[in-house]
This record gives C-alpha cells, structure tokens and sequence, in this order.
C-alpha cells in the first residue's frame, strides 16, 4: 500500500509548490501574507514569524496561502499596513502573485525533467531501422535494417523522435541519409512519399515517409548540468505543448469526453507508476505538474487565470472591474468546475464498471 503515500506525496507536493510560487511573489513584492499553510484542515502545529503563521494542518493535500486584503472591503488586517494589503496593489502586482502558482508548476516539472537527466541520461528510441516497409523509398535507396541513422539533411539525429520529426517536416523531394553500418558511415539519398497516416489524436493526416520502422532499441545519452537544463526545458516544452493540443482536440470532439479522468484515474496512473519505479513516478510527477499548470492559466473564474482575466481588463479600463459582475462571474466558474469535476468522477466509475 505504499502508493497511497506516493499519491499523498504527488498529490499534495505539486499543490503546496503551486501555492509556495504565490507565497514568494506575495512576499518579494512586499504583499502581506496572513497564513502560509502545509496542509488543510484542522492546524496541527505551527509558528508566526513577522506577522505570518506558518503551520501544518491535518489534511495533507497540499497546502493553501492567505495574503492579507485579499477582499477589497477588507480595509485593515492585523499587522499589516495599507500597502501590503493585496487589492490595494496595482493590478500587475497582483498579477504577478498569481501568476507565480503555475510557473512554478513548470518550473518543478523542469526541475524534475533535468534532476532525471543529470542522474540517468537522457533516454529515447535509438534511430535504428528495425524494418523495412515493402516497396518502400528506404528499401529502392538501399537502406538496410540494422542500419543506424546519424544525420538526415544535415541535421544530427540522437534519437528516433528527432528522425520521425525532420522526414515528416521536410520540404525536401529528396532527403541526404548518412547512416552508419558495420562500422563506416555511407550517404544515401531517398526520395520521400506522401502518405496518408494516423495521428496519436487518431485523425488522418498527410506526411512524407519513407518506409522504415524503428528496431526498439533504447539509447542514453549522458549530458552535464546546462545542456541537462537545456534539453528538461525542451522537454517540458513538449510536454506543454502536447497536452495544449489534447485540450484543443478534446474541445473540437476529436478526443472524446469520456477520456476526461479525475481523482480515480490519477491515483491509479499513479499507482502503476509508483510500481514500476521512482524513474516514472518522477516522471509522471513533472507531467501532472504541468497539467496543473495549465489548467490553472485557463481563463475561468475561480481559478489563476481567471484572475488574471479580471485584473488585465481592470489595467485595461482603468478602474476595478464591478464587484457584483466578478462574484456572478465566480459562482458560474466554481459551478463549472463542480461539474466538471462531477463528469470526470463518472468517466472513472463507468471505466471501472466496464473492466
């Protein structure tokens, strides 16, 4: 039963740096923080230090910040004066401190990503043909299965993703391979076609191939602390990137709905992960990180980027926006959400109904 600490741990990590990026914005802007907080619920233990109370709280899940003047008709907080009040900072400020939860979320799925590849190396498919279609490009062009591919146009290709992705985005009618086999390098052109393929989402899409398929191999490259850094950002990139495209498709109905998972799903991914190892629990952590993120930044009421959105059209018109208006505006998103979170419940009752 040790995944159920994993997935307090996982759970509640990614939630308490998420609010530990807005307890450092609040107090590097000289904003009040009333209560920083490891941990829901009931207080178990604690301390105040300046005019903050640190504490450790029963339920933990995370953890939660109080600034002080959070409200705008809370005109006084013990301890503070009117400057550290947060709605009385201008509209950047708060911003800021906002916007600091989910960077940080991506900032640790980086921190992770390269804390991975600085101890293990960085890991993928090795660029070796593992087979060749039939009447493919590859096979007329004289390409052979055990062949490894080190460069395809004068771009350097590692791992097999980088040679996937420099045949399918080529403009080119004909592709220079240097490839590698029984030792000596040898160049061979090979004039791509057009295929139609399916995408991870399932759709049809036009690509050029040219016929060949990865061995399965695996590969590791070693790599020092700035290009370690380096290639966590390009990764975290990615990761962002993908799951940006998954929300896009699931809005359009190219993904279904009912691929939506919620508390059940996470903690069974987990699970599975934490079996397998500390590597893919590490892995899956920096993942959920950035999935935290965005969904923060998305632009509903209630969560960061709703916030946001108030804010910018208050720098925009100059004036805070109608209280009436925002907390309308607030029950909506929180309803929303409920709902959401509601659907994703039943998506993960219904999975385990039909196992």
């Amino acid at each position: 039963m040790s995944w159920i600490v994993d997935f307090i741990l996982v759970l509640g990590g990614l939630i308490f740096f998420h609010e530990l990026g807005h307890f450092l914005a609040a107090r590097m802007l000289g904003i009040g923080v009333k209560t920083f907080s490891l941990g829901f619920g009931p207080r178990l233990a604690g301390f105040t230090w300046g005019a903050t109370n640190y504490r450790l709280s029963l339920i933990p899940l995370g953890g939660y910040v109080s600034l002080a003047g959070e409200e705008r008709d809370m005109t006084e907080d013990n301890g503070f004066n009117d400057k550290e009040l947060f709605m009385n900072r201008p509209p950047w400020h708060r911003m800021i401190v906002v916007a600091a939860g989910p960077l940080f979320n991506f900032v640790l799925a980086w921190v992770i990503f390269w804390g991975i590849i600085i101890s293990n190396g960085q890991m993928g498919l090795a660029p070796t043909v593992g087979k060749l279609q039939p009447d493919s490009p590859a096979l007329h062009a004289g390409i052979e299965v055990g062949d490894n591919v080190l460069s395809i146009q004068g771009h350097n290709i590692i791992f097999w993703s980088d040679l996937a992705e420099t045949i399918q985005s080529s403009q080119s009618d004909t592709l220079n391979f240097v490839i590698e086999r029984d030792g000596s390098t040898k160049e061979i052109a090979i004039k791509p076609q057009v295929q139609e393929l399916k995408n991870i989402f399932g759709e049809t899409i036009r690509r050029p191939v040219v016929g060949i398929v990865a061995s399965g191999d695996s590969k590791t490259i070693e790599m020092n602390g700035i290009d370690g850094a380096v290639a966590a950002a390009e990764q975290t990139w990615n990761v962002t990137k993908l799951i940006c495209t998954s929300i896009v498709k699931m809005v359009e109905r190219v993904v279904p709905m009912d691929s939506i998972g919620g508390p059940i799903m996470i903690a069974q991914a987990i699970k599975q992960q934490s079996e397998r190892g500390l590597l893919e629990l590490l892995q899956f952590t920096a993942f959920i990180s950035i999935n935290l993120g965005l969904l923060n930044l998305l632009p509903i009421p209630v969560l960061d980027g709703g916030h946001l959105l108030f804010f910018s059209l208050e720098t925009v018109m100059r004036r805070p926006l109608n209280e009436k208006l925002q907390a309308v505006a607030t029950k909506i998103g929180l309803i929303f959400l409920l709902c959401l979170m509601a659907f994703a419940i039943i998506n993960d009752l219904t999975r385990e109904a039909l196992k």
